[in-house]
């Protein structure tokens, strides 16, 4: 400090300084003297960050069995309207609407009085041409033995055997006449074809009904087997095919699919379905191509027209590699884990990502087996991060998912790793 202020004195000497001046002069040194101090001084190091924990699994390539899942959607198997067959009108309904019905059971009834009348007319129409018939045929009787003394005309013969001839075919007309009543009388009762669940009357009693407008009374429901239908895109079939064409997706022999229905709650179908038909070609609509599976249903559990997922399992993903869904994280392009290298330092790996097989990941690119991967603890890892693996805590005894190939071929692995791990 007496070093600055004889400086700063002898460049002021050519002036008496005032005792304000020197007392400013003084303040400037004793400040320049404390910079210099202080710049003197060396920053205090940097405590060090603490290792992270995290868990880690194995790569293990094994092959794999896969799920696909489709939005999907309930058909009755036989979806029955129930018409009116004659004109007339609808005099009582039989059933309750929304019931089940079973086969034969009458559901409505319809005014039978004009068609017994109809019915009547003919058969009195059938009397009488066969009566005709047996007068012709008595004619015919007395005409041919005449005919053969040459007593009558050749046309005299052949007139009486027109005549019966006639007949007969009035008689045919007759009955198929009576025939036709009988069926329309009984058309007056209308039926259900099947057992199944009905619909509500679109037509009240006492309405006029004619089989071309206003015919259609109620539908029934043919609720056992039941189909599911549902679709695949274009480019998801493509998709298909590419894998099995690289080996990477193989199909159960002859396509024979298990397809497991789930209901809007979570809850399983406890009855396995099987796909039965496929449409050949695609919808120029949609874009897509319909797939239907049929299911026993014989509590009538399932519904037409309900909104359910169809998982449709068999198919196998040969030596596949499968990561927890927590280990992959999101980047601003792509999806990246963080793998451990020898010295268990994390470097990140950018991966692509199939589907989810539970609450795995299935990565097809980016992984090789027998690397490391972080697993819980990977959303505070960084690239100059110290990480400590620690053993992963174990599964819940029961309800909880059980844990994939790669989880538990790892646990033993980074039970192992926790202790040699940089800390």
């Amino acid at each position: 400090m007496a070093f600055v202020s004889e400086q700063v004195l002898d460049c002021c000497s050519f002036a008496r300084p005032s005792r304000s001046m020197r007392a400013m002069r003084l303040a400037a040194a004793a400040a320049i003297a404390t910079l210099s101090l202080v710049a003197c001084k060396k920053p205090a190091p940097e405590a060090q960050k603490p290792a992270v924990d995290v868990t880690a699994v194995t790569v293990a390539a094994q092959s794999t069995s896969v799920d696909f899942d489709f939005t999907a959607q309930t058909q009755s198997s036989r979806e029955v309207e129930i018409r009116a067959r004659v004109d007339g009108f609808l005099e009582k309904r039989m059933y309750t609407e929304g019931a089940l019905v079973s086969a034969n059971q009458v559901m409505f009834i319809m005014d039978k009085r004009p068609f017994e009348a109809a019915l009547q007319t003919t058969k009195g129409s059938l009397a009488q041409q066969q009566a005709r018939l047996l007068v012709t045929q008595q004619n015919l009787a007395r005409v041919k033995p005449l005919a053969a003394m040459n007593a009558l005309s050749k046309k005299d013969l052949d007139d009486a055997i027109g005549n019966e001839k006639s007949a007969e075919a009035a008689v045919i007309a007759a009955k198929g006449e009576v025939q036709t009543a009988e069926l329309n009388l009984s058309y007056t009762t209308i039926r259900s074809p099947l057992k199944g669940l009905s619909s509500f009357a679109r037509v009240q009693e006492g309405s006029y009904v004619t089989p071309t407008q206003g015919g259609l009374l109620t539908y029934v429901y043919q609720l056992d087997p039941m189909w599911v239908n549902f679709s695949i895109s274009e480019n998801e079939l493509l998709t298909y095919r590419e894998q099995i064409k690289k080996g990477e997706l193989r199909f159960p022999p002859d396509n024979k699919f298990d397809v497991t229905v789930i209901q809007a709650d979570g809850s399983i179908f406890p009855q396995t379905g099987h796909i039965d038909f496929t449409n050949p070609a695609f919808s120029t609509e949609t874009g897509t191509f319909l797939v239907r599976a049929v299911f026993a249903n014989p509590q009538g559990t399932l519904r037409p027209g309900q909104f359910v997922k169809a998982r449709v399992s068999g198919a196998v993903r040969p030596n596949a590699i499968l990561v927890p869904q927590r280990a992959v994280l999101q980047g601003a392009k792509s999806h990246f884990v963080w793998v451990l290298d020898e010295q268990s330092k994390p470097h990140q790996r950018v991966v692509e990502v199939g589907e989810w097989h539970g609450d795995d990941w299935f990565i097809t690119s980016g992984l090789k087996t027998g690397e490391r991967v972080i697993v819980d603890g990977a959303i505070r890892v960084g690239a100059d991060t110290q990480v400590r693996v620690v053993a992963a805590p174990a599964a819940p005894a029961a309800g909880g998912t059980p844990a994939s190939g790669a989880q538990e071929a790892s646990l033993g692995e980074a039970k192992k790793a926790g202790g040699g791990a940089e800390k």
